[in-house]
């Protein structure tokens, strides 16, 4: 922050001399996952550009150090889960949730020797994940293995990458996963496993929002709505032409042309990535219900102990929601 005080001064003294400066960038964050292809796909498909804006992708590992550099102003807004929003809010951050991107899939996939057939099974058992306070990790802890008559030391929950668990597959060090895409497809592809859940289809919630801050949104918000539309216009691809989309994305996921499958054969990544994109749902806006789902969320972090607001109070998830820019372009 104190770099930023400096830097404004600076600038203005030079813009006053006569210097001539391009427009501001927007930073855009994102994790590389299924659920951030709107992102990508808006900065491969010129759908920025194409708004107006100049923007510079920032890659993240986790939603942990997303959040972070929106809190600390080196980002300017970002798609990642709305855990990281709510639990930030909660101390103090200023975080707004301006839009929606991706609904929740997340698959159980399960080695096929494991002899496990459904969430039950797992009790005793080792399964990869997202990190402990995630979005996911919320989810499958709070609803999944709840739903399932599973606690808190019935299964032994490693908090680890999707690459690394898909790895942890191969490679027996884990008998299950939890993994959102392309990770899932992957899997399938590339070890012997099978899915025996997806939560999506049992309890759907916003996985994935539009997240900056209360202060880029008020000096910002041109630029920020224009970023939703251009996103907008790239989950309209998705949607639409999933084979297309994945011209533009496969190699953020896939690094070779080809997957090479367990069973020997070569898969060209597009198709891959194409296939796990016809499996998401996503969506620009946050309807009622999502707003619901998403208190849902806050209440079980705040139950697990993740979320804790100063007087003790529930956490109020509208406080965090700025629906303006949906309900502006009437959608």
């Amino acid at each position: 922050m104190k770099f930023t005080r400096l830097l404004i001064p600076a600038l203005a003294a030079l813009a006053f001399a006569g210097q001539s400066f391009a427009a501001e960038k927007l930073r855009v964050g994102y994790l590389r996952v299924m659920d951030d292809a709107q992102a990508i796909a808006a900065y491969e498909g010129g759908f920025y550009e194409k708004h107006g804006l100049d923007v510079e992708l920032v890659e993240f590992q986790s939603g942990t150090d997303l959040i972070k550099a929106i809190v600390g102003g080196q980002l300017d807004t970002g798609v990642l889960g709305f855990t990281n929003a709510a639990s930030w809010s909660s101390r103090g951050a200023d975080l707004k949730v301006v839009g929606g991107a991706q609904h929740g899939f997340h698959a159980i996939v399960v080695r096929e020797d494991a002899g496990i057939e459904t969430v039950a099974d797992l009790k005793g058992k080792t399964l990869a994940s997202q990190k402990e306070g995630s979005t996911a990790d919320t989810v499958l802890r709070g609803v999944v293995l709840k739903d399932a008559g599973l606690g808190p030391k019935d299964v032994n929950v490693l908090g680890v990458s999707p690459q690394v668990a898909v790895q942890s597959l191969v490679g027996s060090r884990v008998e299950a996963a939890f993994l959102f895409e392309p990770q899932a497809s992957i899997a399938k592809l590339v070890a012997p496993v099978k899915q025996i859940y997806e939560v999506g289809q049992v309890w759907p919630f916003p996985c994935m929002v539009v997240i900056t801050s209360g202060e880029v949104l008020k000096e910002r918000k041109d630029a920020v709505w224009k970023s939703l539309d251009a996103q907008n216009d790239a989950i309209e691809l998705l949607e639409n032409q999933p084979d297309e989309a994945a011209k533009l994305i496969a190699s953020y996921f896939i690094a070779e042309p080809t997957l090479k499958t367990l069973d020997g054969k070569e898969v060209p990544r597009e198709q891959v990535i194409s296939d796990a994109i016809k499996t998401q749902t996503f969506s620009p806006i946050l309807t009622p219900e999502e707003i619901k789902r998403m208190q849902e969320i806050a209440d079980i972090m705040q139950a697990q102990g993740s979320l804790k607001t100063r007087d003790g109070s529930p956490f109020d998830v509208t406080q965090i929601v700025d629906l303006e820019w949906q309900e502006t372009r009437g959608l």
